[in-house]
């Protein structure tokens, strides 16, 4: 069992891939290809350009600055060619909604393919994912069936398979800037959300506190990018602690 955040913001939201003794690669610098939910073609052809990279710096005599080279090569080279053409599939969801973003990204797509270019140009992406969280009052809440202990199963069960593990008298790695806005906020405005788009059942109230179990955590970053508040900031936790995968 296993969970990740997948950095789906396209060609347009690549960061600067390249610092002063390090790299982005793959995921880190958001590299799926959206349409086709793919992205480890891109992500080991960006270990293969950084270390290409690295290595005409080292005979070059270089050391410890920015591979400026890479990032050029990542813009300009296959995972470009990859990513840029599909870069509006996101914006374009997002802006006009499933049905009508399926035809346009598709349209937009096929033009692409042909013509080389886009009609919309690049398109920038609207509200953040923690922006686009809804108030709890304007939705039902949904009852989702109970898991069958054979194909599926509760969240703690399936947190025992990821052999996630933190030395419990360990600082807590997930930091609150405001401890008082998940009950004050969260809990009357989104019925703490939380609660709910954790994997790892990380975050419950319990007699009206909000406790963070962060043993439990298998590193997927959610709760950093989809707080409706930004309250939580993921930290790496001591010791290289968390999720171990032997049977993935």
């Amino acid at each position: 069992y296993g969970a990740r955040v997948v950095t789906k913001g396209g060609f347009q939201s690549i960061p600067q891939s390249a610092f002063p003794g390090g790299a982005l690669l793959g995921c880190s610098a958001g590299l799926v290809n959206l349409p086709r939910i793919k992205g480890n073609h891109n992500a080991m052809i960006s270990g293969i350009q950084a270390a290409e990279a690295a290595v005409e710096a080292m005979k070059a005599g270089r050391n410890g600055d920015t591979l400026s080279e890479y990032d050029t090569a990542l813009r300009d080279g296959p995972v470009g060619k990859d990513l840029k053409p599909v870069r509006n599939v996101a914006p374009i969801n997002g802006r006009w909604g499933m049905v009508m973003g399926l035809m346009l990204g598709g349209f937009d797509m096929w033009f692409q393919t042909i013509f080389r270019f886009s009609l919309f140009g690049t398109m920038k992406h609207g509200k953040s994912d923690a922006m686009a969280t809804g108030k709890a009052a304007d939705y039902p809440e949904i009852d989702y069936p109970k898991p069958d202990g054979t194909l599926s199963f509760d969240r703690l069960t399936n947190v025992s398979f990821s052999a996630t593990n933190h030395e419990e008298n360990q600082p807590c790695h997930l930091k609150l800037a405001d401890p008082g806005i998940p009950i004050r906020v969260n809990l009357p405005e989104y019925d703490e959300p939380a609660q709910r788009y954790c994997p790892a059942g990380v975050y419950e109230i319990v007699d009206e506190k909000f406790v963070i179990n962060f043993q439990n955590c298998v590193h997927c970053k959610t709760c950093d990018i989809k707080d409706p508040s930004q309250n939580i900031t993921w930290t790496v936790p001591q010791g290289g602690d968390g999720p171990n995968y032997p049977n993935m």
